[in-house]
């Protein structure tokens, strides 16, 4: 495992059998992503937290993603969690997890710089018919690679080093299976694919708004 400046990545690939297997998850479920093109809140959402607004945005993303509850894909992440968030040192006060998102960005395909959440409370979630969600916001955010067999569709950060931003790609030679953990308000992207299909896990850690 390696932690760079604000990244945590394991040096020990999930297997390929077991990324063949999330895969499979989606094989039949896959629906065109959308993004969540609101840009402010009104004056109750600031009150009872933000609703969303999710819509096609060709320019921002192009994908296609399958969801799933699957209780031994929790048992798999958990433990990679806990681990980057001690052994970075973020320590974050983690409840829970949102629906994995398994994606596939066929050649063209990428997702534009963007943050996942932040972690005041004008992000909460606000589904009172979701214990597991409600009132909570993406604290952590977990990308698994795969497959490895495309090119292009790089995975990149954007870090700040006064006032500048610095582009920085967590893993050089990508491989089947790979793990990162950030936190969700780091902003990322994923470069567009040039040759073949990048399949990718993304699983979003909530907790409770910062005080």
């Amino acid at each position: 495992m390696n932690t760079v400046n604000e990244w945590f990545f394991f040096n020990d690939p999930i297997n390929v059998k077991t990324c063949n297997k999330l895969k499979r998850l989606a094989s039949k479920s896959w629906e065109a992503s959308a993004v969540d093109v609101k840009k402010d809140h009104s004056p109750e959402e600031r009150k009872t937290g933000r609703q969303a607004d999710f819509k096609s945005d060709l320019k921002t993303r192009i994908s296609d993603i399958a969801w799933t509850n699957e209780q031994w894909v929790y048992d798999l992440i958990w433990p990679y969690m806990l681990r980057a968030n001690e052994d970075a040192g973020w320590r974050y006060d983690i409840t829970s997890a949102e629906s994995a998102q398994i994606t596939r960005y066929k050649k063209g395909g990428f997702y534009s710089w963007h943050r996942d959440g932040f972690n005041d409370h004008l992000s909460k979630y606000n589904q009172p018919d979701n214990p597991w969600v409600h009132e909570k916001v993406r604290k952590l955010s977990m990308t698994i690679l795969l497959n490895d067999s495309f090119e292009g569709g790089e995975f990149e950060v954007m870090t700040y080093n006064k006032g500048k931003g610095v582009k920085q790609q967590p893993f050089e030679n990508p491989i089947t299976g790979q793990v990162i953990v950030f936190p969700s308000f780091m902003e990322h992207r994923v470069a567009p694919v040039t040759k073949g299909t990048r399949y990718s896990a993304v699983i979003w850690f909530l907790g409770p708004p910062m005080r």
